[in-house]
């Protein structure tokens, strides 16, 4: 058996870049709206917590003309994407493959976005801590990620599918590879790790794709990719995503996804 945990483990680490760049638009928009929260003085160094491509990584640096920011991602793939993205910035940005639950930073950052990340730490505890670590005194952690009920549909249906007799042999022992907290959890998780100033709270964000193609190759790529990086076999895999678009076709809408998005709002004492 391998000693690498999880999010060590090559296959989970890395994403189809290109793809996401692609269909990220959801993630984007929610995450343009966790920059509109910002009150920067324009000179701050910042750190992205998980930069994906570095498509919203720019619009940071678009409001930051006289700071910096440092992208950190898991995935090597999203990291050489970003790299291209960002290359108008590159005399202002750093970036750095890093795993949340070990990051080298202490007391480096005035301040720490993350959009569409945290969900994917199973241990939140020691990613606040982390993260806690990370910021100056009187720094500040304005961040988004699923939370609550998110998808709750489609995973029903995928954890449903996976009992049946063509796929339970491939999940035997599968465990979902999230975290949901809802508001009050993530609440007391920020507190826990010494932050302040605490605000959270679970928004719906309904999201409807453009029909049968985009919602198999979105949940494919982007939602239940791990699932479907256990069938070990092209033809099963578009079998199991077949069976689940069918599935979404009689939602209302058809071919939507029940997001639900967590805001965090902490700072670090003075």
């Amino acid at each position: 058996m391998s000693n690498l945990s999880d999010a060590q483990q090559p296959g989970f680490r890395e994403w189809n870049s290109s793809v996401y760049h692609r269909l990220s638009a959801p993630q984007i928009s929610w995450g343009k709206k966790v920059l509109s929260r910002l009150q920067l003085r324009g000179d701050e160094l910042v750190l992205d917590a998980g930069c994906g491509t570095g498509l919203l990584t720019s619009e940071l640096l678009e409001a930051l003309p006289r700071g910096r920011v440092v992208g950190i991602d898991l995935s090597l793939n999203m990291l050489t994407s970003a790299r291209n993205h960002l290359s108008p910035f590159a005399n202002r940005v750093s970036l750095l493959a890093c795993d949340f639950l070990h990051l080298p930073f202490v007391r480096a950052f005035d301040g720490i976005v993350s959009t569409a990340a945290f969900h994917w730490v199973l241990d939140h505890d020691r990613l606040f801590a982390n993260l806690r670590d990370a910021l100056v005194p009187g720094g500040w952690l304005e961040a988004q990620c699923g939370g609550g009920p998110n998808v709750a549909r489609l995973r029903k249906r995928a954890a449903d599918l996976a009992t049946t007799p063509k796929f339970a042999r491939y999940f035997q022992g599968f465990r979902e590879p999230w975290n949901f907290e809802d508001a009050e959890q993530a609440a007391s998780t920020l507190q826990r790790a010494g932050f302040v100033e605490v605000q959270t709270s679970v928004e719906p964000a309904l999201t409807q794709l453009d029909g049968p193609e985009h919602y198999n190759e979105f949940v494919r790529n982007i939602v239940l990719r791990r699932q479907v990086e256990n069938i070990p076999t092209e033809q099963e895999r578009s079998a199991y995503m077949t069976i689940l678009t069918e599935e979404s076709a009689a939602d209302d809408p058809p071919f939507s996804l029940d997001y639900w998005r967590l805001n965090l709002h902490g700072r670090v004492p003075e």
